[in-house]
């Protein structure tokens, strides 16, 4: 399965702010979040990438992709109703083929050489599927994030195969409805803020908006599940951690996240020692 597009979603309300942040990236540039969500895209190989912008951003989101403004296609959700209605406001740009989907509020640090993009679209490549990637996640994170159950695929480490998709759901639904054999006690497997879609999705998005009628957000998770429905779509387990810079104090752990990974983590380090000692006198 060939990959070569990406789409960016940065229209939400609490959203649109945040991919224009300035900090400091791995190797000690200044870049937006959004330069920096870029090149992981860049990175995994995306020839065209689509941002999803509130119609006003334009102006601002070109600024702030510096030197790839030029790689951009801007497109705007115009009506917000929901993620699961800008993703279907790139169904024209993706033209029938399968797209890496990112949220513009993640950042993303990778254990290995491979960039936590790069090692999801290789898989989807190799598996031929749509494929989420997810993260080990405790139950008191719930509240955040989307999350899936089913099983593990025999002699395949960190790939499951999708049977249910939930949107936040609390403790006791994920208990009873998204149990994953092999998980840690009170561990879920939630959604890590990137997939690799492919087309049959947007039926399922377009059912959705009509059905809700302007009248109700339309979530992505209700069209995952029928896609899980559908046909084979799985669940990776990526060798790497999400930061989400919507959060309480996002920003500044993506960012200490971002400095331990990078060329002056020295620097990084002493400095957070020095905070330490200051605040112990």
């Amino acid at each position: 399965m060939d990959i070569r597009k990406s789409v960016i979603t940065a229209a939400g309300q609490s959203q649109r702010t945040l991919p224009l942040q300035t900090l400091v990236d791995r190797d000690g540039a200044e870049k937006t979040a959004l330069q920096i969500i870029i090149e992981e895209s860049i990175m995994a190989g995306m020839e065209e990438i689509g941002i999803i912008i509130h119609p006003d951003d334009e102006t601002a989101y070109r600024a702030a992709a510096g030197p790839h403004a030029r790689r951009l296609q801007f497109i705007p959700q115009h009506t917000p109703l929901g993620y699961g209605h800008a993703v279907l406001c790139a169904k024209e740009f993706t033209a029938g083929e399968p797209f890496l989907l990112m949220v513009g509020d993640h950042l993303y640090v990778s254990r290995s050489t491979i960039r936590c993009a790069r090692q999801l679209v290789d898989i989807a490549s190799r598996e031929s599927c749509a494929v989420s990637a997810v993260q080990e996640t405790h139950e008191s994170k719930l509240p955040h994030y989307g999350a899936v159950g089913g099983t593990r695929v025999q002699n395949r480490s960190g790939l499951y195969e999708i049977r249910r998709v939930l949107e936040k759901p609390t403790p006791t639904q994920a208990e009873q409805e998204l149990d994953v054999p092999g998980l840690r006690l009170g561990h879920y497997l939630c959604f890590f803020g990137m997939h690799v879609l492919t087309p049959p999705v947007f039926e399922f998005l377009e059912a959705a908006v009509s059905a809700a009628a302007g009248q109700s957000p339309v979530s992505l998770t209700s069209s995952l599940s029928k896609l899980a429905q559908r046909g084979r779509y799985l669940a990776a387990g990526i060798d790497g951690r999400r930061y989400d810079m919507g959060v309480h104090y996002g920003l500044l752990t993506a960012q200490l996240a971002l400095g331990l990974d990078g060329d002056q983590r020295e620097e990084v380090l002493s400095l957070m020692v020095e905070l330490l000692a200051a605040r112990a006198r």
